[in-house]
């Protein structure tokens, strides 16, 4: 692979400069800003998961801004490397928190979202309109399933929980438009699903945080 290679996938680029796409690498900021806020909310209540998650979170915005102003190939890796640690880090810490399985089991647990994905994610390469996300697809499925079986253990869990799925959704139909739509809408909607998918992933930080604080003792 060409890691310097220039990649233009977006309906805002236009050439290879710099601050081609101005809004889709501003937007990135909404991911830095959802990690300060909830390392704020997360500091100093013994939550041994939220100090990664929110690290990881503000990774998603540093290496989002890489990939949408260099534009390379090496950028992309930045951008989609730390998207996938948050997701195992966060099942890691639901199988933990939510299901409280042991270690083992939780890292077991989560190593299966890896054939998860390998049966998933070319299902939704052949539906319409999904190819463009496919990867991402399975993730939110995997976390109404979560919701659903924690509906009757934790049912604030599973709400909350089932709003994330529903705002991964929607940042999703984002990404997935952002081409298609760029004769009516020139700017494209990619960086929506920036600040959907920011907000949605400091709300799943916040789901853990209530989850824990209300297993505790009054």
């Amino acid at each position: 692979m060409e890691w310097t290679r220039q990649i233009d996938g977006y309906c805002e680029r236009l050439d290879a400069s710099f601050w081609a796409e101005p809004v889709n690498a501003a937007t990135n900021l909404a991911f830095v800003l959802a990690a300060w806020i909830m390392w704020r909310r997360c500091r100093g209540q013994g939550l041994m998961q939220a100090p990664l998650l929110c690290l990881l979170l503000a990774a998603i915005g540093i290496g989002s801004f890489l990939f949408h102003t260099l534009a390379t190939a090496w950028a992309g890796l930045a951008d989609v490397i730390p998207i996938g640690c948050f997701v195992l880090a966060y099942l890691y810490t639901a199988h933990r928190n939510f299901w409280r399985l042991p270690v083992r089991a939780s890292k077991a647990a989560t190593a299966m979202v890896i054939p998860y994905a390998m049966l998933t994610v070319p299902v939704f390469e052949a539906l319409p309109g999904f190819a463009v996300s496919a990867v991402y697809w399975p993730v939110p499925v995997l976390i109404a399933v979560h919701a659903l079986a924690l509906s009757r253990r934790a049912p604030a869990t599973a709400r909350g929980l089932g709003i994330g799925a529903g705002l991964l959704c929607l940042s999703l139909v984002a990404r997935s438009l952002d081409e298609s739509l760029c004769s009516a809408w020139p700017i494209g909607t990619h960086f929506a699903w920036h600040l959907l998918n920011a907000a949605m992933l400091g709300w799943m930080i916040e789901v853990y945080r209530r989850h824990m604080v209300a297993g505790r003792p009054a």
